[in-house]
């Protein structure tokens, strides 16, 4: 209300917050360029370098990577040298750099999002009706593959033969499902991991499935295959003796209808492996992890919008398959065995179930 006394130590303090958050969303769209464009990859292992260094090394305009460059000195991405030098860290060649490296960041800023996309997400306010990742187009197919990829690629090879008995069966002529494969990374590596087996991605997506076909050709995959159908188009005869659902129950308008064509896919004795968000169901318990508000416009933007896409949506979101839910939906869907894991992983829980 006008002429309310404000503390003007704590306005100012509250506006350099919320500007923060502007400077934020810039710094961001500077890294998706700089890793679009590779010039992390030309900065790996340069040493101090200028401008025209750099536009000598990837025939980019001198100007647009000497802004570029300030932008990311001023953001400490960069370190900056006397005479318009920088450097870009062994540290920060990890992070930014080194797509195989599991500290890996870099891929996880998208570009700007489209403005029809954000007028469909305004719209889904008043109409409760969300975007399909199908909706959101091919550029969300390939951002949230460069996010999530240097953990998957880390940790399949560590996960399965932890589970009992599944490596042995996967090096033999075994049949692999992956329900909401994405642009089709996780499935991809279990096919190369394990070439006997049969490997399946299957996702609603095209604009995923495109990308994830490209695997086959580039990797020269012949036992593996990519349908674009949901989880509830699975096989209705047990068809699959290792089933993995990574990053997606929470995406999905009815995960209970998957959980049930699951289990009639799935083999008496095989292994259903859930990947999904580190949560507790508790805001207060959640507020402890310092990237919560990330979490939550990823839920709006895409997770909870795409779990609410369907008049009949139960609309999870980022955070919704929280333990309690995910022993309470696998038991309902027929599966009496849920054992939640932590391997090491900061963001995840996998959870093994069985029949």
């Amino acid at each position: 209300m006008a002429g309310k006394f404000v503390d003007e130590d704590a306005l100012k303090d509250y506006t350099r917050k919320i500007w923060s958050f502007k400077q934020g969303e810039m710094v961001s769209m500077m890294i998706h360029l700089g890793d679009r464009l590779g010039i992390y990859q030309a900065l790996d292992g340069a040493g101090a370098v200028s401008a025209a260094d750099l536009a000598e090394k990837t025939g980019y305009h001198s100007r647009w990577l000497l802004e570029w460059l300030k932008n990311q000195a001023a953001a400490e991405i960069l370190e900056y040298h006397d005479g318009e030098r920088f450097e870009l860290t062994e540290v920060g060649s990890r992070v930014m750099a080194e797509d195989d490296s599991l500290q890996f960041a870099a891929g996880a800023f998208g570009g700007p999002t489209d403005p029809s996309v954000i007028d469909k997400l305004a719209d889904a306010f008043n109409t409760g009706l969300g975007l399909s990742y199908e909706d959101l187009g091919p550029s969300s197919a390939h951002g949230t593959e460069r996010m999530l990829g240097p953990w998957t690629k880390y940790g399949l090879p560590k996960i399965v033969p932890a589970l009992p008995g599944l490596e042995d069966r996967l090096s033999g002529h075994a049949a692999i499902a992956d329900v909401g494969c994405g642009a089709g990374l996780a499935i991809a590596t279990l096919a190369e991991l394990y070439p006997n087996s049969q490997c399946h991605g299957y996702d609603p997506s095209s604009h995923a499935i495109e990308i994830a076909n490209r695997k086959i050709t580039d990797r020269g995959l012949s036992n593996l295959e990519f349908h674009v159908a949901g989880g509830e188009e699975l096989p209705t005869e047990p068809a699959y003796d290792f089933i993995i659902t990574f990053d997606c129950m929470h995406d999905m308008t009815r995960p209970d209808t998957v959980i049930a064509a699951i289990r009639k896919a799935i083999k008496p004795d095989g292994i259903w492996l859930i990947k999904d968000i580190k949560s507790y169901g508790d805001f207060q318990i959640d507020r402890k992890n310092p990237f919560l508000a990330m979490m939550y416009g990823f839920s709006v933007t895409a997770c909870m919008s795409s779990a609410l896409s369907t008049a009949d949506g139960l609309g999870l979101g980022t955070l919704g398959f929280h333990p309690e839910v995910v022993a309470e939906m696998t038991r309902e869907g027929g599966f009496s065995q849920c054992i939640k894991h932590d391997f090491d992983d900061p963001s995840n829980f996998y959870y093994e179930v069985r029949i």
